[in-house]
């Protein structure tokens, strides 16, 4: 990748960025200072990531170009339709945007009813549904998982919660693009997330993103990170070419 290549890249990337902080033990300041970072010199993230519990103090320290999203059913994915339900009304009383839902990967049969419940209770807000993709190792699993958020009126399908041992991967991303361009659903994004560190990892989604929506912009297209931003920032700042990348996929 050239330097105008990487330049360009990171600031695709940052405009795309989900800046995410999901750790159990999340304080106040831990917020405070992730919402610091989502404005940073070189510009804003498209939106943090946040525990339901935190979307209210993000949302207060944000300014309303960055948007405020929660995470409900996660990270296990369960099929306890009311558990899922108060994640997603503690997140709409917060005040956030966004709803990223864990489906129930493991046992599909309960994620039509769970996601239609999840929908119902988001009106008007950005609902992401995240497949797991690393559990659903098959094609055919995959594009099923995919059809039923995509019934169920989800506005972006998500690879990963970055919390299993197989996260986002190219093969994955195509699956996953490639159902919901099959599917002619022609305003639904991707959102690729777990273990996209670098600017060069995150360059990969964005040309898969680019070769099946013609474009990846943040309306379309996000990445949920927390590090990446470190590399976007070490780039932009430093105008340095990394070493190329170990994807590990």
């Amino acid at each position: 990748m050239n330097h105008e290549t990487l330049i360009r890249r990171a600031r695709q990337a940052l405009a795309c960025l989900d800046l995410t902080r999901l750790d159990d033990a999340d304080t106040e300041a831990d917020i405070e200072r992730l919402c610091r970072r989502a404005q940073g010199r070189f510009g804003t993230t498209a939106a943090v990531c946040v525990w339901p519990r935190r979307a209210a103090l993000a949302r207060a320290r944000l300014p309303a170009a960055v948007k405020v999203a929660a995470v409900a059913n996660f990270p296990d994915g369960g099929r306890d339709v009311e558990a899922a339900l108060a994640d997603t009304r503690a997140i709409v009383q917060a005040g956030a945007q966004e709803v990223d839902v864990v489906m129930p990967y493991r046992d599909p049969e309960a994620a039509p009813a769970l996601l239609a419940a999840v929908r119902r209770a988001c009106p008007g807000l950005t609902l992401k549904v995240i497949l797991e993709t690393g559990a659903l190792r098959e094609e055919a699993a995959l594009r099923r998982a995919a059809a039923m958020a995509l019934d169920a009126g989800a506005d972006f399908l998500k690879t990963s919660t970055g919390k299993v041992a197989v996260n986002a991967t190219p093969q994955a991303a195509r699956w996953v693009l490639e159902a919901i361009a099959r599917g002619g659903h022609s305003k639904v994004g991707f959102k690729a997330a777990g273990g996209i560190r670098t600017v060069a990892d995150a360059a990969v989604y964005l040309e898969l993103a680019e070769e099946a929506m013609g474009s990846a912009g943040p309306e379309r297209f996000r990445i949920g990170a927390s590090s990446l931003l470190d590399d976007i920032e070490a780039r932009l700042g430093a105008g340095v070419v990394p070493a190329r990348a170990d994807h590990g996929y």
